[in-house]
């Protein structure tokens, strides 16, 4: 079981910023000391939901700061930004890390950020396949042209192009966040691991797996893609001596920092949104994820594996807002609840 953090800057009510992006990157350096696999960065434009507006940004720095941790986007939005453009992040990253840099990518949402980076509702609504075949091929071939709706230009050389002696599939991992039984075909189509959210328990993380095994064999996808798939579940992780300690730390503070995160969010087309009640939300996720004792968050994980056959997480442990706790709720994740899953 790999076994990584999920880390969104969130920046809670009082804080600036800065803090919250210390704050981030301190839980990434923790995480590498105490022995958890990976660190997946979330993106987010001018909402305080998520302070990091560039996944790739962060995973580079963090790859500076680490040396064994694998860094992970969680994900890049891919219709604000370029294919092309992001494909020669990532490879730089995977090249220059010795493969430790993975890409998940997303369609995002319906807002502002469409406008703002000139993308259009129809990147967001219709363009994520043509954009994500193109992403793919340039970090598999060594030259790429295309003359699809969207992107269109001659051929030319893929630089840094992805060494194959790094990595088996000779670039780096791919990962896709799925809601949708869309977007489940999408991914199982192109053999691609998804990212299952954290709003989602484990009988429809198990149903998405079983429609995305179905669609894979349907793709022509062999046994050993299908069953080698490694899936990501992301989820909330708290730790305490007592479960109800563990619940009130995120009853105190993810509701005020939802809120004024979720709040924020302006759709392109003025399209009307539906929100989560913020305090139902944090029970929701107390609920399904591991939030509790070392004994217990190990537990849940290993019944999510059993249920879903994902024996991948990205886990949200700043759910506190305070940099103190957040190290300590790493730190406790390491040395308490890793060594019951081996």
């Amino acid at each position: 079981m790999r076994v990584g953090s999920f880390v969104l800057a969130a920046r809670f009510p009082g804080q600036g910023e800065g803090e919250a992006l210390h704050r981030a990157v301190r839980s990434a350096e923790v995480a590498e000391e105490s022995g958890l696999d990976t660190v997946w960065l979330a993106e987010h434009h001018f909402v305080p939901y998520g302070t990091c507006p560039s996944a790739v940004t962060l995973a580079a720095m963090l790859l500076g700061r680490t040396r064994r941790l694998r860094v992970g986007t969680a994900v890049s939005v891919l219709p604000t930004a370029h294919p092309v453009a992001l494909g020669e992040q990532a490879a730089l990253l995977h090249v220059a890390s010795g493969g430790r840099f993975s890409l998940g990518l997303g369609r995002g949402g319906p807002w502002v950020d469409l406008e703002v980076f000139g993308a259009g509702l129809e990147a967001y609504e219709k363009g994520f396949p043509e954009a994500l075949d193109l992403l793919l091929r340039w970090l598999r071939e060594p030259s790429v042209g295309a003359d699809g709706e969207r992107y269109r230009f001659r051929e030319v050389p893929v630089v840094p192009r992805p060494s194959e002696a790094l990595t088996e599939a000779g670039g780096p991992e791919v990962v896709v966040a799925c809601t949708s039984p869309a977007s489940v075909r999408l991914a199982a189509e192109r053999g691609l691991p998804m990212l299952l959210g954290m709003h989602v328990g484990d009988e429809e993380k198990a149903e998405m797996v079983a429609l995305w095994r179905r669609h894979a064999r349907a793709s022509g996808r062999t046994s050993a893609e299908i069953e080698g798939a490694a899936h990501v579940s992301a989820g909330v992780c708290q730790i305490a001596d007592r479960r109800p300690d563990a619940a009130e730390t995120l009853l105190k503070a993810m509701p005020g920092w939802l809120k004024q995160g979720l709040d924020a969010h302006v759709t392109v087309d003025g399209r009307e949104r539906r929100m989560r009640d913020p305090l139902a939300y944090t029970e929701l996720l107390c609920g399904l994820h591991p939030v509790g004792t070392p004994r217990l968050c190990a537990d849940r994980l290993a019944a999510t594996s059993e249920r879903t056959g994902i024996s991948r997480f990205a886990l949200l442990v700043e759910g506190s807002g305070d940099l103190a706790a957040t190290e300590e709720n790493v730190r406790r994740l390491g040395a308490e609840v890793l060594p019951q899953l081996t």
